[in-house]
């Protein structure tokens, strides 16, 4: 009987998990015209520090209505705090940098289908530091077939492409940054809370970002705060995209495994496109549904003898490259 409860509950962590990375990547997806509709009032840095800044005070007053079961407290170690800090910038500040600045020298297909590779670099940096998640032939034929998807999608249509040098290393230098994200913060999941460790994040993406500010220059139009469609989108990206997202998308990755939760990546261009059509009326073709089929397929092969690996390593202790907690 106690067998059966156990695998009825990995079976319900495993949907949730599937479920919260789809929803979360659908919000993303829409963030992204959050972001754009921004962009005609403020810089990126300007951006990403507002999101984190709104994220953060969300978390800390949800911290201090919960302290006993989040904790305030410091972390077990310096070796978790210059944890946090990388994570902060990689997961935060770095990344946004990388991805909102390519924009700047690239065209948007382009960092549309770089970041695209995010899961594949997951996966190869899964498997040279967690044990329980090695690279198989299934992930890279996955990786194929959704990419292919992911082109389709992108150009909807219309071949463009342009290389950039500068903007398309940009656009790999975020790809890294997720990747190194997700795989680091495997390690933390199990021995910290989870709306702790977004509020570490934030924290550290908040403050790497305030050099930024300086770097673009420029005043800050505290007029635009006065309007109704900045407040509305500042509000998405900061409660929504930053501060739910983060939460659950630490949340599949414990359930599910880093891999796993990154292929859903793939389905980012495909809910932005659609975000696209119904916000600004931008045309959806049949190339494109036909992409949303290729990633779907690619996603379904990827998961294919992996399905229950990551989640069970996970229920049996820590699913990642761990050392001594000497304070713990």
């Amino acid at each position: 009987m106690e067998e059966t409860d156990t695998m009825e509950k990995k079976r319900k962590q495993k949907m949730t998990g599937h479920l919260l990375a789809l929803a979360t990547i659908s919000v993303w997806g829409v963030t992204f015209i959050a972001s754009k509709i921004l962009l005609a009032y403020y810089n990126p840095a300007q951006i990403i520090l507002m999101r984190f800044c709104i994220a953060y005070i969300i978390l800390v007053i949800a911290t201090i209505l919960n302290k006993d079961k989040i904790g305030t407290g410091k972390p077990r170690n310096w070796k978790d705090e210059a944890g946090f800090f990388v994570l902060g910038i990689t997961g935060g500040s770095l990344y946004f940098l990388c991805e909102n600045q390519a924009l700047v020298y690239t065209l948007a297909t382009n960092v549309s289908i770089i970041l695209s590779a995010a899961p594949i670099l997951t996966a190869i940096c899964a498997h040279f530091f967690l044990h329980d998640e090695k690279m198989r032939k299934e992930i890279m034929t996955g990786f194929i077939v959704s990419f292919a998807g992911v082109m389709l999608v992108v150009f909807n249509g219309t071949f463009v492409l342009k290389l950039n040098p500068l903007g398309d290393t940009l656009s790999i230098g975020a790809a890294i940054c997720w990747a190194v994200y997700s795989v680091m913060l495997k390690n933390y999941l199990h021995r910290y809370d989870n709306v702790y460790i977004t509020r570490k994040v934030m924290f550290y993406g908040m403050l790497t970002t305030i050099p930024l500010i300086a770097a673009y220059g420029g005043s800050f139009d505290f007029r635009a705060l006065l309007k109704p469609s900045v407040i509305l989108c500042l509000l998405i990206l900061g409660i929504l995209g930053s501060c739910v997202c983060y939460i659950a998308w630490n949340i599949a990755i414990k359930y599910i495994g880093v891999v796993t939760t990154n292929n859903y990546i793939y389905f980012s261009p495909f809910v932005t496109m659609l975000a696209a059509a119904a916000v600004l009326g931008e045309k959806v073709t049949p190339i494109g549904l036909i992409g949303a089929v290729l990633i779907t397929c690619g996603v379904i092969i990827s998961e294919k003898k992996q399905s229950g690996i990551a989640a069970d390593s996970d229920n049996k202790g820590r699913g990642g490259y761990t050392y001594e907690d000497k304070n713990g």
